[in-house]
């Protein structure tokens, strides 16, 4: 409890000692970040400059000495590493989201709600992000190897660096479908546009999206109080909105 206390007193600062915290953050993350950077500024005075990308690419720039105070990823196990590696602030590390998988399509009717438009084949490009770089795209390998359609879709694939690079694909009509993160086209509760599947949780592994205060933030209040905000019940109200659990 004098932990939490300890954050939230940060959190809450004096305006006068307002900073700024230099957040990575994962694509699929990127709606929710939009407004929780706002609702943070609003609170603490302190501003956050968002990078968006892969986790996989932001891991390499960060062990190569690039200036982020925090990662926000979109798996448990980059942070994890980093904090193995000594590239993060013990003890800081923490789930703020678990994500949801989703095969969409812009197209009306085009996916139904049990993804069998997978079985019937009837599309030329299937887009995923690349599962070495980003964990959304290793759950869709995950996904298509328990339904045993992995080896029939792959020559499919059209695969971006990240989960925004793949729904970009999709958008543009370079894929008429893709897997995605939920998040991209949910909001207040229901998908926005299009139609889609929400891929079951048992067909992969669990997307638990971990943050991490990184080594050279160890002083940075502004830091230290972003990872206090997604801590509170109105961060987390903002992050259910879009479609992920917690």
């Amino acid at each position: 409890m004098k932990f939490i206390a300890g954050l939230m007193a940060v959190l809450f600062a004096a305006g006068a000692q307002a900073a700024e915290v230099q957040v990575a953050v994962a694509a699929n993350f990127v709606g929710p970040m939009k407004v929780l950077a706002a609702d943070f500024e609003k609170a603490s005075g302190h501003k956050a400059v968002v990078t968006s990308g892969s986790t996989g690419k932001f891991y390499a720039q960060i062990r190569s000495g690039a200036p982020f105070d925090v990662l926000l990823a979109a798996d448990d196990e980059t942070p994890a590493r980093l904090d193995r590696d000594g590239a993060a602030v013990p003890g800081s590390r923490f789930t703020y989201a678990i994500g949801k998988l989703v095969l969409w399509s812009p197209k009306p009717d085009f996916v139904d709600g049990n993804g069998d438009v997978l079985r019937r084949g009837q599309f030329a490009y299937l887009a995923l992000a690349a599962p070495k770089l980003a964990p959304y795209g290793a759950a869709a390998v995950e996904t298509l190897t328990r339904l045993g359609l992995l080896a029939a879709l792959e020559p499919r694939f059209v695969q971006g660096e990240s989960i925004g690079q793949t729904f970009g694909f999709v958008t543009s009509g370079n894929a008429e479908l893709g897997f995605i993160a939920l998040s991209q086209v949910y909001e207040d509760g229901k998908i926005q546009r299009g139609s889609a599947w929400i891929v079951p949780s048992h067909l992969h592994n669990p997307i638990r999206q971990d943050a991490v205060l990184l080594a050279g933030a160890k002083d940075n209040a502004a830091a230290a109080a972003l990872l206090a905000y997604l801590k509170t019940d109105k961060a987390k109200a903002v992050i259910r909105a879009f479609g992920y659990d917690l």
